[in-house]
C-alpha cells in the first residue's frame, strides 16, 4: 500500500491559534503555561511532604520561567542560525518569540540558572527542590509537546503504521520528493508518553525506596536526566528538522541529550556511593568522657 494512499489516525490541526482582538492567543504556549502550572502544584507538594513551607515553590517559580523563557529562545536561535542569519535577514527576528522557536533544552537550562538563583534567595537546598521537580518537569513536558502537535512540528520520517500523522504540504521540514499525502511519525506523541511514563516510574521507584530519604540526594534528579537524555537522544536522531545545527556531523539537541543522561549517571553514582558510606558514630553525650569518681 502507498504511503500517500493511508487514511491519517492524527489528521493535522486545521488552527494553532485563536485570536481575540489584536491578540493571537497560541495554543502551544496555553500548553506551557499548562504544563508550568501542573509542575509548580506537583513540587509544591512534594516539597510540602518533605517540611518545606507552603509558597516555596513560587519563590523560585519566578526566576525559573523568566530565565526558561530566554535560554529557550536563545538556545533555538543558535541551533537554527540559517532562520535568522542570512543576507538581507531581520535581524530583529531573533526577538519575535511570538512567532513560534523555542526549545526545551534552552528551557532546562536556562531554567536551572533560575532556580540556583531562585532557591538560594529563598533559603532552599537547590538539590532538594531539583528532586522535588523531576516528575512534575516530566509531565510538564509532556503537556508542552501537545504544542508542537498544534504547531506541526517534531513528527520523524514516513511511516505505514495505522497512527501515522499527516503534515500539511509545504512543511519544511518535510524533504523534497516527499509523495502528497505521506504520513509521519508522530514524534510529538511518542515524546509524550516516554515522559508520562518516566514520571510514574520516577514516583514509583521513590515509594519503593521509603527507608531512604528521596529527596535532596541527587538520585530522582539523575533518574530524570538518565530517562529525559536517553528519549531525546533517540528521538531526536530520527526528528525530521531541516535547519538544526550539527556538532561533528551529530545533531546539537542529541549532544544535549547525550550530556544530560551523561550528567544524570553520574548523578545516580554519586548518590549510590553516599548511600554505601558507613553512618558516623552517634555523638557521646556532654559529660561521657568524665570518669566518675
Amino acid at each position: 500500500m502507498r504511503l500517500g494512499t493511508l487514511p491519517a489516525l492524527i489528521p493535522s490541526p486545521e488552527i494553532s491559534f485563536v485570536q481575540v482582538g489584536p491578540v493571537q492567543i497560541r495554543f502551544y504556549a496555553l500548553c506551557i503555561l499548562v504544563g508550568i502550572v501542573l509542575a509548580a502544584i506537583i513540587t509544591s507538594r512534594r516539597l510540602r511532604a518533605a517540611g518545606q513551607p507552603p509558597g516555596t515553590v513560587l519563590d523560585v517559580v519566578m526566576w525559573a520561567v523568566l530565565l526558561g523563557i530566554v535560554g529557550a529562545r536563545l538556545y533555538h536561535v543558535l541551533t537554527h542560525p540559517g532562520d535568522y542569519f542570512f543576507a538581507g535577514a531581520d535581524l530583529w527576528r531573533v526577538f519575535y518569540i511570538w512567532e513560534g522557536g523555542i526549545a526545551i533544552f534552552g528551557a532546562v537550562l536556562g531554567g536551572l540558572v533560575g532556580i540556583v538563583i531562585g532557591t538560594r534567595r529563598a533559603g532552599i537546598p537547590t538539590l532538594l527542590f531539583l528532586d522535588a521537580l523531576a516528575p512534575g518537569m516530566l509531565v510538564a513536558q509532556a503537556v508542552g509537546r501537545l504544542g508542537n502537535y498544534f504547531n506541526q512540528e517534531l513528527f520523524g520520517p514516513p511511516t505505514t503504521l495505522p497512527w501515522g500523522l499527516q503534515i500539511d504540504a509545504g512543511n519544511p521540514a518535510i524533504p523534497l520528493g516527499t509523495p502528497a499525502g505521506t504520513l509521519f511519525h508522530p514524534l510529538f506523541l511518542y515524546e509524550l508518553l516516554w515522559n508520562l511514563a518516566g514520571a510514574a516510574i520516577i514516583v514509583l521507584v521513590e515509594r519503593r525506596r521509603r527507608s531512604r530519604p528521596a529527596l535532596g540526594t541527587g538520585r530522582t534528579l539523575g533518574l530524570y536526566l538518565v530517562w529525559y537524555g536517553i528519549g531525546r537522544t533517540v528521538l531526536e536522531w530520527i526528528r525530521l528538522d531541516p535547519t538544526e545545527l550539527l556538532i561533528a556531523g551529530v545533531k546539537a539537541n542529541s549532544v544535549t541529550a547525550l550530556v544530560l543522561a551523561a550528567a544524570g549517571v553520574a548523578l545516580l553514582v554519586a548518590s549510590a556511593r553516599r548511600e554505601r558510606r558507613p553512618a558516623p558514630p552517634p555523638a557521646a553525650p556532654p559529660g561521657a568522657d568524665v570518669a566518675s569518681g
